[in-house]
């Protein structure tokens, strides 16, 4: 069993109703106030532990029970994000179309009042407005009444909470870009939120991130689960490698810059691809550089990574077997459009699929014999064991938000695309590194003729699948909309069309621009 830092606090557990977004800025509806529970400094760390689990459960009891959020599916945080990521691009088809209101983001067809939009949005600024409270609660006037070494202490857990709620903001500015912000230092109660475009949003992440270094811990301090400075950079650098897209301005240079503070910190390349994504990958903090952890004992979920797993493998096939994943059932959420594993050659070790009794072609989507099964994610521990029961406390595989690869690949980009503050030999460098790991020999290694943007792009998809990042990636290069890369069913059409081009940003919930007159969408 993994050791856990946090612990979840009953105040944390904020309901209120998607219905109106100034509920965000209100105090949590619970029995138990702040002046009951910042009384201690043990009791900060225990709210910030809410802060952290609120990215993998969805409510105070096991498998998301005393919901924390009235919506419409009552779904955690991540599997929102992972379909809002993954389930329209070329890499995952979803199977129950109709009973998870699954048409939209499956073709690209979306509107207002999706209800996949809805719920992320919502769940977005859960986080967020549990942020906000942990912050008004962690002053320096606060928090005067403790001792030197605890008001020390607190200070880094204020700087994680900002990190938290800058992760958050990124994701509401790459879904839906132009949103409302709400932090610590706005009115309690009855407050509508201004509008930010995403050029203002921009600003205030990058200046936010900055800002809290100081106060984070190295990774060589920081206790597993728990944000260090290298997270930040590497949440940095990720918003300069989609700058362009956000503000209409390159930061090339600045996604290399921090990279390269990544680069010094002495992460290394774990040696097995697969183990980064079994139930022992907390065991990588060589690579992994920051991730959500789930547990099957503390934070039971029916998403996060239990969804990844189980919902990837199949509820209807004669020939593969749950326990090989270590789940005690498959769910057939979802399979691979055939685009994906076209992308791999012989000998690429991440391409791990399962294709016994599958076809690669899509021709019916809700046909879970079209579509291969990924085998990348499993709940088995390093000795091939199962991690747990996942029937009953879903799976024990912590899901990585940044780790060194992506790191590698991101400077590589951004050298590519005219960076300044690294070369071409050290780009190529880390992108054979990563094929050397996936060949288990130089057989896959690349020349420096063929470094190219749209190479990287495919080998974002061969390192990095199933890891939230294909949709954005796709936006960066063009392609999400465009008729410039068409896959199985994109638009709706088996061979694939092109779409508007609005839906390169999900629309702001139709509830929330009723509640507030500040928001609107350009295109919906």
């Amino acid at each position: 069993m993994k050791k856990i830092f946090y612990t979840v606090l009953l105040f944390a557990g904020t309901l209120f109703t998607t219905s109106c977004l100034d509920d965000l800025n209100q105090y949590p509806h619970t029995e138990t106030t702040s002046a009951d529970v910042y009384t201690s400094a043990a009791n900060y760390k225990a709210v910030l532990g809410k802060l952290y689990v609120s990215f993998v459960i969805a409510g105070q009891e096991k498998g998301g029970g005393d919901k924390d959020l009235d919506s419409n599916f009552g779904y955690d945080y991540m599997r929102c994000y992972f379909n809002m990521q993954e389930c329209g691009t070329d890499e995952v088809v979803y199977t129950w179309l109709g009973g998870e209101k699954m048409s939209g983001l499956t073709y690209l067809s979306w509107d207002a009042n999706d209800a996949w939009v809805s719920d992320t949005y919502y769940r977005i600024y859960y986080t967020i407005a549990l942020c906000n409270e942990f912050l008004r609660n962690a002053t320096d006037g606060q928090i005067e009444k403790f001792s030197e070494s605890e008001q020390a202490e607190i200070r880094h857990y204020r700087a994680e909470a900002r990190f938290l709620r800058a992760l958050a903001y990124y994701h509401a500015l790459d879904l839906y870009r132009n949103i409302p912000l709400v932090t610590e230092n706005d009115p309690v109660g009855s407050y509508l939120p201004p509008r930010y475009t995403a050029t203002q949003m921009f600003e205030y992440l990058e200046t936010e991130l900055k800002d809290v270094d100081a106060d984070l811990l190295d990774r060589t301090e920081c206790e597993y689960g728990r944000a260090c400075k290298q997270a930040a950079y590497a949440l940095l650098a990720r918003l300069y490698l989609n700058a362009e897209v956000y503000t209409g301005t390159a930061h090339w240079t600045d996604c290399i810059t921090y990279c390269n503070e990544i680069l010094k910190a002495g992460y290394t390349l774990e040696g097995d691809y697969a183990k980064l994504f079994n139930a022992d990958n907390h065991n990588r903090t060589n690579e992994i550089i920051y991730a959500f952890p789930v547990d099957a004992t503390h934070t039971v979920s029916w998403g996060a990574t239990t969804y990844i797993i189980c919902g990837g493998v199949n509820n209807t096939s004669d020939t593969q077997v749950p326990a090989d994943y270590g789940v005690s059932s498959g769910w057939g959420n979802f399979r691979l459009r055939g685009e994906l594993p076209d992308l791999f050659s012989d000998g690429d070790g991440r391409g791990m699929f399962y294709t016994e009794g599958q076809t690669k072609t899509i021709d019916v989507v809700e046909n879970q014999s079209n579509g291969y099964l990924p085998e990348k994610w499993t709940n088995l521990t390093d000795a091939g064991e199962a991690a747990s029961n996942s029937n009953d406390g879903g799976v024990n595989t912590d899901f990585p938000v940044f780790r060194l690869a992506d790191v590698y690949l991101m400077l590589a980009e951004a050298v590519v695309r005219g960076g300044e503050g690294s070369s071409r030999s050290t780009a190529l460098g880390c992108v054979n590194d990563l094929r050397r790991r996936a060949f288990g020999n130089d057989s896959g290694n690349i020349t420096d003729g063929q470094l190219t943007t749209d190479f990287i792009l495919d080998e974002r998809a061969r390192e990095l699948y199933l890891e939230c990042v294909r949709r954005t990636d796709l936006i960066r290069y063009g392609k999400f909309t465009t008729s410039s890369y068409l896959w199985q069913w994109k638009g709706g059409v088996m061979n694939g069309q092109a779409v508007d081009n609005k839906y390169n940003i999900y629309p702001i919930p139709s509830t929330e621009l009723t509640a507030n007159p500040n928001l609107y969408n350009e295109n919906y």
